[in-house]
Protein backbone atom coordinates (compact mmCIF):
# COMPACT_ATOMS: atom_id res chain seq x y z
CA UNK A 1 0.00 0.00 0.00
CA UNK A 2 1.59 3.27 -1.30
CA UNK A 3 0.61 6.85 -1.80
CA UNK A 4 2.94 9.42 -3.49
CA UNK A 5 2.13 13.34 -4.17
CA UNK A 6 4.91 14.94 -6.63
CA UNK A 7 5.46 18.75 -6.53
CA UNK A 8 7.31 20.79 -9.12
CA UNK A 9 7.01 24.27 -8.21
CA UNK A 10 8.83 27.90 -8.97
CA UNK A 11 11.56 29.36 -7.07
CA UNK A 12 13.83 31.59 -8.01
CA UNK A 13 13.32 30.44 -11.65
CA UNK A 14 14.16 26.87 -11.21
CA UNK A 15 12.14 23.95 -10.91
CA UNK A 16 11.63 22.26 -7.60
CA UNK A 17 11.54 18.53 -7.88
CA UNK A 18 9.95 17.44 -4.41
CA UNK A 19 7.83 14.05 -3.41
CA UNK A 20 5.99 13.26 -0.56
CA UNK A 21 5.08 9.54 -0.10
CA UNK A 22 3.83 6.73 1.82
CA UNK A 23 4.28 2.80 2.82
CA UNK A 24 2.87 0.83 4.90
CA UNK A 25 3.32 -3.22 4.75
CA UNK A 26 3.00 -6.02 7.53
CA UNK A 27 6.54 -5.50 8.58
CA UNK A 28 7.19 -1.62 7.80
CA UNK A 29 5.27 1.82 7.64
CA UNK A 30 7.42 4.47 5.94
CA UNK A 31 6.68 7.76 5.70
CA UNK A 32 8.81 10.06 3.39
CA UNK A 33 9.83 13.77 1.52
CA UNK A 34 12.19 13.79 -1.00
CA UNK A 35 13.29 17.76 -2.13
CA UNK A 36 16.06 17.21 -4.78
CA UNK A 37 16.79 20.83 -5.07
CA UNK A 38 17.08 21.25 -1.18
CA UNK A 39 19.80 22.42 0.79
CA UNK A 40 21.02 19.27 2.79
CA UNK A 41 19.03 19.43 5.51
CA UNK A 42 17.26 16.13 7.02
CA UNK A 43 14.87 15.02 9.55
CA UNK A 44 15.68 11.58 9.37
CA UNK A 45 14.48 8.41 12.31
CA UNK A 46 14.24 4.96 11.16
CA UNK A 47 14.65 3.93 14.59
CA UNK A 48 18.20 2.24 13.09
CA UNK A 49 20.49 4.89 14.41
CA UNK A 50 23.49 3.39 11.99
CA UNK A 51 21.19 3.72 8.97
CA UNK A 52 19.72 7.23 10.25
CA UNK A 53 23.45 8.11 10.09
CA UNK A 54 24.68 7.13 6.46
CA UNK A 55 21.59 8.76 5.15
CA UNK A 56 22.26 12.12 6.79
CA UNK A 57 25.20 12.01 5.42
CA UNK A 58 24.14 11.55 1.84
CA UNK A 59 21.72 14.13 2.04
CA UNK A 60 24.66 16.49 3.25
CA UNK A 61 26.69 15.81 0.21
CA UNK A 62 24.20 15.87 -2.29
CA UNK A 63 22.54 18.81 -1.00
CA UNK A 64 18.97 17.10 -0.83
CA UNK A 65 16.39 18.00 1.68
CA UNK A 66 15.06 14.79 3.15
CA UNK A 67 12.47 13.90 5.72
CA UNK A 68 11.96 9.91 6.59
CA UNK A 69 10.25 8.55 9.44
CA UNK A 70 10.09 4.60 9.76
CA UNK A 71 8.68 1.89 11.82
CA UNK A 72 9.38 -1.77 11.37
CA UNK A 73 10.01 -5.39 13.35
CA UNK A 74 13.41 -4.29 14.57
CA UNK A 75 12.65 -6.56 17.73
CA UNK A 76 13.03 -9.35 14.64
CA UNK A 77 16.15 -8.19 12.59
CA UNK A 78 16.56 -4.55 11.02
CA UNK A 79 16.71 -6.30 6.98
CA UNK A 80 13.08 -5.37 6.65
CA UNK A 81 13.25 -1.73 7.41
CA UNK A 82 17.12 -1.33 5.88
CA UNK A 83 15.52 -2.90 2.15
CA UNK A 84 12.09 -1.12 2.55
CA UNK A 85 13.62 2.45 3.65
CA UNK A 86 15.62 1.74 0.47
CA UNK A 87 12.67 1.32 -1.91
CA UNK A 88 10.63 4.14 -0.70
CA UNK A 89 13.55 6.17 -1.27
CA UNK A 90 14.35 5.05 -4.67
CA UNK A 91 10.77 4.92 -5.45
CA UNK A 92 11.16 8.91 -4.60
CA UNK A 93 13.92 9.58 -6.39
CA UNK A 94 12.75 8.21 -9.72
CA UNK A 95 9.62 10.57 -9.12
CA UNK A 96 10.92 13.50 -8.11
CA UNK A 97 12.67 13.59 -11.73
CA UNK A 98 9.57 13.21 -13.54
CA UNK A 99 10.34 13.21 -16.89
CA UNK A 100 13.89 13.41 -16.88
CA UNK A 101 14.38 16.53 -19.38
CA UNK A 102 17.68 18.20 -18.77
CA UNK A 103 19.31 16.11 -15.91
CA UNK A 104 23.14 15.68 -16.16
CA UNK A 105 21.92 11.82 -15.62
CA UNK A 106 26.16 10.57 -15.30
CA UNK A 107 27.55 11.33 -11.77
CA UNK A 108 31.43 9.87 -10.38
CA UNK A 109 32.78 10.83 -7.22
CA UNK A 110 35.38 9.28 -5.12
CA UNK A 111 35.13 10.04 -1.52
CA UNK A 112 38.38 9.22 1.27
CA UNK A 113 37.36 8.63 4.49
CA UNK A 114 40.87 8.51 7.10
CA UNK A 115 42.20 5.40 5.60
CA UNK A 116 39.39 4.23 3.26
CA UNK A 117 38.69 5.56 -0.15
CA UNK A 118 35.51 4.79 -1.83
CA UNK A 119 34.34 4.96 -5.50
CA UNK A 120 30.92 5.45 -6.85
CA UNK A 121 29.45 6.21 -10.30
CA UNK A 122 26.26 6.24 -11.60
CA UNK A 123 23.87 6.58 -14.19
CA UNK A 124 20.22 7.31 -14.43
CA UNK A 125 19.35 4.89 -17.26
CA UNK A 126 16.15 3.61 -16.15
CA UNK A 127 18.24 -0.26 -16.55
CA UNK A 128 18.49 -0.92 -12.62
CA UNK A 129 21.74 -2.61 -12.00
CA UNK A 130 23.72 -2.70 -8.93
CA UNK A 131 27.70 -3.52 -8.69
CA UNK A 132 29.10 -3.62 -5.39
CA UNK A 133 32.76 -4.44 -5.03
CA UNK A 134 33.41 -3.73 -1.53
CA UNK A 135 35.03 -6.45 0.98
CA UNK A 136 34.58 -5.40 5.08
CA UNK A 137 36.19 -7.06 7.48
CA UNK A 138 34.92 -10.79 8.33
CA UNK A 139 31.73 -10.67 10.73
CA UNK A 140 31.33 -6.83 10.30
CA UNK A 141 29.06 -5.10 13.04
CA UNK A 142 28.70 -1.98 13.96
CA UNK A 143 27.65 -2.06 17.53
CA UNK A 144 24.40 -3.98 16.77
CA UNK A 145 23.86 -3.05 13.18
CA UNK A 146 24.71 -6.06 10.38
CA UNK A 147 27.41 -4.25 7.77
CA UNK A 148 26.04 -6.97 4.99
CA UNK A 149 22.48 -5.13 4.90
CA UNK A 150 24.13 -1.86 2.89
CA UNK A 151 24.17 -4.33 -0.17
CA UNK A 152 20.41 -5.06 0.37
CA UNK A 153 19.47 -1.35 1.13
CA UNK A 154 21.45 -0.08 -2.17
CA UNK A 155 20.02 -3.10 -4.18
CA UNK A 156 16.70 -2.24 -3.37
CA UNK A 157 17.08 1.44 -3.78
CA UNK A 158 18.94 0.75 -7.34
CA UNK A 159 16.03 -1.36 -8.72
CA UNK A 160 13.69 1.32 -7.70
CA UNK A 161 15.26 4.14 -9.16
CA UNK A 162 16.35 2.15 -12.22
CA UNK A 163 19.60 3.46 -12.11
CA UNK A 164 22.92 1.57 -12.72
CA UNK A 165 25.29 1.97 -9.84
CA UNK A 166 28.83 0.87 -9.41
CA UNK A 167 30.37 1.03 -5.49
CA UNK A 168 33.73 -0.19 -5.14
CA UNK A 169 36.21 0.53 -2.13
CA UNK A 170 39.56 -0.40 -3.41
CA UNK A 171 40.70 -0.49 0.47
CA UNK A 172 39.89 0.21 3.79
CA UNK A 173 40.17 -1.16 7.14
CA UNK A 174 37.30 0.25 9.03
CA UNK A 175 33.76 -0.88 8.76
CA UNK A 176 32.42 2.16 9.74
CA UNK A 177 34.75 4.18 7.51
CA UNK A 178 34.32 2.55 4.23
CA UNK A 179 30.69 2.67 4.17
CA UNK A 180 30.51 6.51 5.03
CA UNK A 181 33.12 7.13 2.31
CA UNK A 182 30.26 5.26 -0.05
CA UNK A 183 27.11 7.30 1.01
CA UNK A 184 29.18 10.61 1.19
CA UNK A 185 30.09 9.41 -2.29
CA UNK A 186 26.05 8.29 -3.30
CA UNK A 187 24.84 11.53 -2.14
CA UNK A 188 27.88 13.71 -4.48
CA UNK A 189 27.40 11.38 -7.39
CA UNK A 190 23.59 11.65 -7.19
CA UNK A 191 23.87 15.81 -6.91
CA UNK A 192 25.70 15.21 -9.51
CA UNK A 193 23.47 13.55 -11.69
CA UNK A 194 20.11 14.69 -11.00
CA UNK A 195 21.60 18.93 -11.96
CA UNK A 196 19.47 20.21 -14.21
CA UNK A 197 22.01 21.39 -17.35
CA UNK A 198 20.30 24.43 -19.44
CA UNK A 199 22.07 23.30 -22.39
CA UNK A 200 20.63 20.09 -22.29
CA UNK A 201 17.39 20.03 -24.53
CA UNK A 202 15.03 17.36 -23.48
CA UNK A 203 15.94 13.65 -22.55
CA UNK A 204 19.97 13.32 -22.04
CA UNK A 205 19.69 9.94 -24.34
CA UNK A 206 19.76 9.01 -28.40
CA UNK A 207 16.73 7.06 -27.99
CA UNK A 208 14.61 10.26 -26.03
CA UNK A 209 13.72 8.24 -22.92
CA UNK A 210 15.39 7.34 -19.68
Amino acid sequence: MSAKKRTAETARGRSVRTVTTKRKTKETEISLILNLDGDGTYAIDTSIPFLDHMLSLMCKQGLFSLTIKAKGDIDVDFHHTVEDVGIVLGKALRDALGDMKGITRYGQASVPMDEALASVSLDISGRPYLVYRVTLPKRSKIRNFDTDLIEDFLHAFVSNSRMTLHVEIPYGRNSHHMIEAVFKGLGRALRQAVTLDPRIKGVPSTKNVL
